[in-house]
């Protein structure tokens, strides 16, 4: 049976069911909409068949044990609750009324007051959004944030339709190649902190093997590529959802600079997602609930492209 890749699964939700937890969620406030997500985590429970069946899966493997029911539920709320937050943190820009315990924050600013811009690689693990308090922090820094407008069109115009000013911090990946690549120069030249996700790819994305929680798994290796041909530090970063209103963020240094050469392209590129690839998996298993990949994760049967030594990456 065909293995469909991830872009191929519809938005979750619709619209109207996305507007109405908006509404519930700045009107009521947070308390009264998290309320909401029980029904919303059954709603999904029972209509996403391969939604769910990825979520056990997933949670088997790294839990070491069968996962059943509640515990697929349990991964789905905590989606669903992270989601939520989104809003809060978009309409009100302010991280003040979550709990926030960080990890590696010098790190980060020293990278930063070094002028040269950085790439910071994220994934689908946890809130990429409670990034956001960076501007907290430091409101001088100017966060970047790559991310494909087109795959979730409801959930983008809402978050835009919450703070207008977050398209101008947007880089369109929807774009192709090309106009990603020079959207993150551009922004790097500038000083900024470009946030990307390094563990998903896009269909006919390139892509290598890694090993990821007992099996390989694929990865796109642009965005080392990109870094390379850049030249710009690397910093990795992970915003786990800790229930409550409490998240913890956590930044650790990856690279000062990644360098690819043509005679080792293969093995740089194996190497640099190993490493990504084991920091991601020690993440993943302090809180195996923030996974947010509802898709079959290792065994995709499409023909992704591969990028060889010697071959120029094509846009």
């Amino acid at each position: 049976m065909s293995n469909p890749h991830w872009t191929d699964r519809p938005e979750g939700g619709g619209r109207f069911a996305i507007w109405l937890i908006r509404s519930i969620a700045l009107y009521g406030g947070r308390p009264v909409a998290r309320l909401f997500l029980y029904p919303i985590t059954l709603y999904f429970y029972l209509r996403r068949r391969p939604e769910r069946e990825a979520s056990r899966a997933f949670l088997s493997r790294v839990l070491g044990r069968p996962a059943g029911t509640f515990d697929v539920m349990r991964h789905i709320h905590r989606f669903a609750g992270v989601i939520l937050d989104r809003v809060f943190l978009l309409a009100r820009d302010d991280a003040r009324q979550f709990d926030l315990e960080i990890h590696g924050l010098d790190l980060l600013f020293d990278t930063y007051d070094q002028g040269r811009g950085m790439l910071l690689l994220g994934s689908h693990l946890g809130s990429f959004e409670i990034l956001r308090v960076l501007a907290r922090e430091r409101p001088e820094i100017q966060l970047k944030v790559v991310l494909d407008k087109s795959q979730t069109p409801a959930i983008t115009e809402l978050l835009h339709a919450l703070n207008p000013a977050i398209g101008r911090s947007v880089i369109d990946a929807s774009g192709g190649g090309t106009a990603i690549v020079l959207g993150i120069k551009e922004a790097v030249d500038q000083g900024a902190v470009v946030a990307l996700l390094g563990d998903r790819a896009r269909l006919q994305e390139p892509t290598r093997q890694a090993p990821f929680l007992g099996q390989s798994a694929p990865l796109p290796v642009a965005p080392y590529l990109i870094a390379s041909v850049l030249d710009t530090p690397v910093l990795l970063c992970f915003g786990l959802y800790r229930g409550g209103n409490r998240y913890s963020l956590h930044f650790e240094h990856f690279a000062d600079r990644i360098e690819i050469p043509r005679s080792e392209r293969n093995a740089r590129l194996d190497a640099w997602l190993a490493r990504y690839a084991q920091r991601l998996e020690h993440h993943a298993r302090l809180d195996p609930y923030n996974w947010f990949n509802f898709y079959d994760f290792w065994h995709s049967d499409r023909i992704e492209p591969v990028v060889a030594a010697g071959e120029p990456r094509r846009a």
